[in-house]
């Protein structure tokens, strides 16, 4: 393989093109993948890219198929699997899990952190860690990671120790600070590619609503893994910042005492809610739908439904209507009156009474009703979500689209998303290796 430039810094490969050999981009490059055996005295070698794809989805490219690397491009043939990256047993991110890892200085026994890597290429064409740039000096801990003062340097990998080892005050800064656009599938897979000590140092350094809207989109195996690397304070400060019904279905794939313990950390007013749907089927309306859509009552005006639904928080599907209920306001409420679309009070005076819209045509459901039911309803109505109202005629809770789907798919569909393009494809798709 030829390439352009013999030494390849890692940082300034990071979001760098990927093209194929007619010039049609292919994606960007987020990560290196290297493995770095601890015996046997062989260097650290660079195996693949991590490319992200149209769609956000990230993909193994191995460098076999790369061939050129130059300022703002890469070059890459033949084929590669589009199946999602997840890291192999002995391979690591270097961007993701080597940058900031500690190591000590053989020359004067130093502590120093690493902030790059560079790659080049051997006689046999193998990518091989060769150079690292180091800052000596001690860390402060921040509120992401760590920083650091001292000095700067570059120095042979065979000079320093410990670069296999794990730094468990490794920062998590960077990790966090390239996924701060993205939304919170992205991170997760993310998470998922990383070894399970990465992601739990990346977790702890998460905010707690941050960590939540992550969980969500992870499969139930990964959700209750990483639930578990929390202190049980942290895990329900977390729990809590999660839509009930999430959090509800993560707690009810705990063993029971481990949930019950999580529940009693809980504030008082969440576990009520979160226990509430517990005591549902997890494929009945009651144990799909969620307590906290946007409930108000009949005398509220229209401008103040509208501010409502402005909340960033609020999912899309249910920001799509509000649920009109008499006193109180909470579930279960008053009795139900109806629900009214967003789209429909787009149209109307902002100071009118939202109870003069209610739209007479949406049948709410029984918490009892099968998923199979739930289905055909939202369908039947193209609706985003529907109301769920008790044996009293109370609003309960509300089920979205997006609840109905995730127990349709199979549970590890976000695994398989995009299993429909992993034909090969020149540059484009193919197996792995």
């Amino acid at each position: 393989m030829s390439t352009a430039v013999d030494r390849v810094y890692i940082a300034r490969l990071a979001g760098t093109p990927v093209f194929d050999p007619i010039g049609d981009a292919v994606g960007r490059v987020r990560d290196v993948v290297v493995v770095i055996r601890r015996t046997g005295g062989n260097p650290p070698t660079a195996v693949g890219l991590v490319v992200e794809v149209p769609g956000r989805r990230r993909v193994f490219m191995p460098l076999t198929r790369v061939t050129s690397i130059s300022p703002g491009q890469v070059i890459c043939t033949g084929v590669v699997n589009l199946r999602r990256f997840k890291a192999r047993p002995g391979e690591s991110l270097a961007i993701a899990e080597l940058f900031e890892r500690s190591v000590r200085l053989k020359e004067d026994k130093s502590t120093a952190y690493i902030e790059d890597i560079a790659i080049e290429q051997d006689r046999t064409k193998t990518w091989r860690l060769t150079k690292l740039y180091v800052r000596k000096g001690e860390r402060r801990k921040g509120v992401l990671g760590f920083s650091r003062r001292g000095e700067a340097v570059v120095v042979d990998v065979d000079q320093v120790t410990g670069l296999s080892i794990r730094d468990k005050n490794q920062g998590a800064s960077l990790v966090i600070e390239a996924f701060e656009d993205h939304k919170p599938a992205d991170l997760a897979a993310a998470l998922m590619e990383m070894s399970p000590s990465r992601s739990a140092e990346i977790a702890a350094a998460l905010d707690d609503e941050r960590l939540a809207d992550v969980l969500e989109e992870m499969p139930e195996e990964d959700q209750i893994v990483l639930l578990s690397t929390l202190r049980s304070e942290r895990a329900a400060d977390v729990l809590e910042a999660m839509e009930p019904d999430d959090a509800a279905d993560l707690l009810g794939d705990l063993p029971a005492p481990q949930a019950a313990a999580l529940l009693e950390l809980m504030e008082p007013e969440e576990a009520r809610n979160v226990e509430q749907l517990l005591g549902y089927e997890d494929d009945s309306a009651g144990g799909l739908m969620t307590t906290e859509p946007v409930i108000v009552g009949p005398e509220t005006t229209v401008a103040t439904c509208l501010a409502l639904v402005r909340k960033q928080e609020l999912p899309p599907a249910l920001a799509s209507m509000v649920f009109v209920v008499r006193p109180p306001l909470e579930t279960p409420t008053g009795r139900y009156i109806g629900l009214v679309h967003i789209q429909k009070l787009l149209r109307e005076p902002p100071h009118d009474s939202i109870g003069n819209f209610v739209d007479p045509a949406i049948a709410p459901l029984h918490p009892g009703e099968h998923l199979s039911v739930v289905a055909r309803r939202m369908a039947a109505y193209d609706i985003l979500a529907l109301p769920v109202v008790n044996d009293d005629h109370r609003l309960v809770g509300a089920i979205s689209i997006d609840d109905v789907l995730d127990h349709l798919l199979p549970s590890d569909w976000r695994e398989h998303m995009d299993e429909e393009d992993e034909a090969p494809t020149p540059a484009k798709g193919g197996a792995r290796g």
